[in-house]
């Protein structure tokens, strides 16, 4: 029981310190600011929104039907996790407080880091998988999000970077109530995985996708690509071993 929450917290932690490694890439802008801001930026957006949707293709719809029987349950589940991230997105825009990067990084990490933990003993090469596409997406969604918040009044670089390093934590505290609640409720823990994919689905094309284009440039719909095949190519490895 003692390595399972180790291996549990090890691999959250490294998954979640993606998240402030990339605001520290994002510190940086002194280097090249104009290219940082435009074609690198949209890159990084389109590239972390391919993950997001490769890792909803491959991993968390799959393994959520699987885990709730190809129940038909699964339908309303990513339908209802659309909702919810309608109306979290709404009730942070009436308070002027709207940060779909920042809202990303935590309605997917939160509820990925929960099913990695339910998973860490059913299925220890599925957590293996989700901790590596947790840590893909987490690096271009820490990059985007430190721009965001850090544009918000109050936040200096230092507090940004420490706020974002907080969020660390989250990951761990999320992958042992999977274990310890989700491990023997596979039902219970593929709906997770699927109001995840539904509201992550509903990030990407009403927040994601739009920030991600820039006329006249072919980087970001690339960045998509590449997203999304690092994703499939996380799963395929893997697979095969």
């Amino acid at each position: 029981m003692l390595v399972d929450i180790l291996y549990i917290v090890g691999l959250t932690l490294v998954a979640g310190a993606c998240i402030p490694l990339g605001g520290l890439l994002a510190s940086f802008e002194r280097v090249g600011p104009n290219w940082l801001e435009e074609e690198f930026r949209h890159f990084l957006i389109a590239l972390g929104g391919g993950i997001l949707l490769g890792a909803v293709s491959v991993v968390l719809i799959p393994e959520g039907q699987s885990s709730m029987k190809d129940s038909l349950w699964a339908i309303p589940a990513i339908i209802a996790g659309g909702l919810l991230f309608f109306v979290i997105e709404r009730i942070l825009g009436l308070q002027r407080r709207e940060s779909p990067q920042l809202m990303g990084v935590m309605l997917d990490f939160v509820p990925e880091a929960t099913a990695l933990g339910g998973l860490a003993v059913v299925s220890p090469e599925t957590a293996v998988l989700m901790a590596a596409l947790i840590a893909m997406q987490n690096l271009p969604e820490g990059f985007n999000a430190y721009r965001e918040i850090a544009s918000l009044p109050g936040y200096t670089s230092r507090k940004t970077l420490v706020f974002m390093g907080c969020l660390v934590f989250t990951g761990p505290l999320a992958g042992l109530l999977g274990y310890f609640f989700l491990s023997e409720r596979p039902f219970a823990l593929g709906a997770i995985m699927l109001v995840a994919s539904g509201g992550i689905l509903y990030l990407i094309f009403q927040d994601i996708a739009p920030q991600s284009r820039l006329e006249r440039h072919w980087g970001p719909p690339l960045g998509a690509v590449v997203g999304f095949c690092m994703a499939l190519f996380s799963h395929d490895l893997v697979g095969q071993v």
